[in-house]
C-alpha cells in the first residue's frame, strides 16, 4: 500500500498539489529544516490531480508562503515525539502559525476555502453501542477517559481504542466507566484523553493524532452536549486527573535526539562506483583518476548543509534545556 503524502505549496495566489507514495513517514523530516527547504522537497515529487482522501492520505504538509502558515500531520510513535516535532518547528519556522491538522486533509482543505468535507469517504462519527471494559492489565492506554462524578470528584481509567472509537459510544459511556473497576496507571504517556463532565453536558477531547471529522457540529449521538476540543493540549487534563491516576513523565530530550537521528541519511557506499570508473578504459598511456564526489551529484531537493547544521544546532540547544513532561 505504501504510506502516502499529499503536499500543498501556496504562493503568490496560487497553490498546486504534490504527492509521495512512500512519504508519510518523513513529513516531519522534510518539514524540520524549514520552509524554503521543504518547499524544494515538496516540489520535487510528482504534481497530484487530485487529493488523497481520509484512508490513503497517511502525511500531509501545506506550505503556505503567503499567509505564513504551515498545516502538517503524519502519526509519530509516541507522545514525546509529536511534543518535540512541535518545540522544532516552532523553532525552525520563525514567524510562521504553525498548525497540526487534527482534521487532516479537511484542514488543508478549509484553509485553501474547498470545505472540509471534499475528502471524506464516509461518516466519520457513526454511533454506536458503548463499548468498555476495564478487565484490562494495560499500562500502556491509547487514551485516558475521565469522567467528573456527582459529588465533583474525577476518577480516570486507560482505554484501548482511539478517542474517535470512544466519541462514537456517546454519552452512555460515561455511565459505564461510573460503575467500573479501575484500571491499572498509565505508564507511558496516551495518544489522547477524553474527559465526560455529565452535569455541564460537557465532553473535552485532546489528541497528538488526527480526529478526521472532529469540527462537525454537533457530533452525532451527542445532542445536547458540547463538545470542547482541546487540539494536542493535554495540560488541562492533567490538572484534572485524581492523584490515583497521574500522567506520567516524558523525557523530551531523548525524543529531540530521536529525530535527529532520523534526519541522518548515510551517503551511497561509492566503492562499487569507484572500481567501475577505475576498469574504464582511458586513452592509451594515461591512468585513470576518479573524483569520488563527482560520481554523487548533489540533490537540490534535499537541505543545504548549513540548513542541516542549523538544524541540528536547534536540536542541541533544545535538548540541553529539555527535561519532562
Amino acid at each position: 500500500m505504501g504510506a502516502r503524502a499529499q503536499y500543498v505549496v501556496v504562493e503568490n495566489g496560487r497553490w498546486q498539489r504534490y504527492w509521495s507514495h512512500w512519504g508519510a513517514q518523513r513529513v516531519v523530516a522534510d518539514l524540520l529544516p524549514g520552509p524554503a527547504a521543504s518547499t524544494r522537497c515538496f516540489r520535487a515529487n510528482r504534481e497530484a490531480e487530485e487529493w488523497l482522501d481520509d484512508v490513503w492520505c497517511e502525511g500531509a504538509a501545506l506550505v503556505d508562503h503567503d499567509r505564513k502558515v504551515l498545516l502538517w500531520f503524519m502519526f509519530l510513535d509516541t507522545w514525546a515525539e509529536h511534543r518535540a516535532a512541535r518545540a522544532l518547528l516552532a523553532r525552525t519556522w520563525p514567524g510562521w502559525d504553525v498548525r497540526f491538522a487534527h482534521d487532516a486533509v479537511g484542514d488543508l482543505t478549509h484553509h485553501l476555502g474547498l470545505g472540509r468535507d471534499l475528502t471524506r469517504t464516509q461518516d466519520q462519527f457513526e454511533p454506536s453501542e458503548p463499548l468498555w471494559s476495564s478487565e484490562t492489565d494495560e499500562t500502556d492506554p491509547w487514551t485516558v477517559l475521565s469522567l467528573r462524578l456527582p459529588d465533583g470528584s474525577v476518577r480516570a481509567w486507560g482505554g484501548c481504542r482511539e478517542p474517535m472509537e470512544h466519541l462514537a459510544d456517546g454519552p452512555r459511556l460515561a455511565g459505564l466507566l461510573a460503575s467500573s473497576s479501575a484500571t491499572p496507571v498509565a505508564t507511558d504517556m496516551p495518544y489522547a484523553g477524553i474527559h465526560y463532565d455529565p452535569q455541564a453536558r460537557t465532553v473535552s477531547l485532546w489528541a497528538v493524532q488526527t480526529v478526521p471529522g472532529i469540527h462537525r457540529r454537533p457530533l452525532p449521538g451527542w445532542d445536547g452536549w458540547t463538545l470542547d476540543f482541546r487540539g494536542d493540549d493535554h495540560t488541562w487534563q492533567a490538572e484534572l486527573l485524581p492523584a490515583d491516576y497521574p500522567f506520567p513523565r516524558s523525557p523530551l530530550a531523548d525524543a529531540l535526539r530521536r529525530l535527529g537521528n532520523g534526519l541522518a541519511t548515510p551517503p551511497p557506499d561509492p566503492a562499487a562506483l569507484l572500481a567501475l570508473a577505475a576498469r574504464t578504459p582511458g586513452p592509451e598511456g594515461t591512468v585513470a583518476v576518479v573524483n569520488a564526489a563527482a560520481l554523487v551529484p548533489h540533490d537540490p531537493a534535499r537541505p543545504t548543509p548549513a540548513e542541516l547544521a542549523a538544524l541540528h544546532a536547534a536540536i542541541a540547544d533544545l535538548a540541553a534545556g529539555a527535561g519532562t513532561d
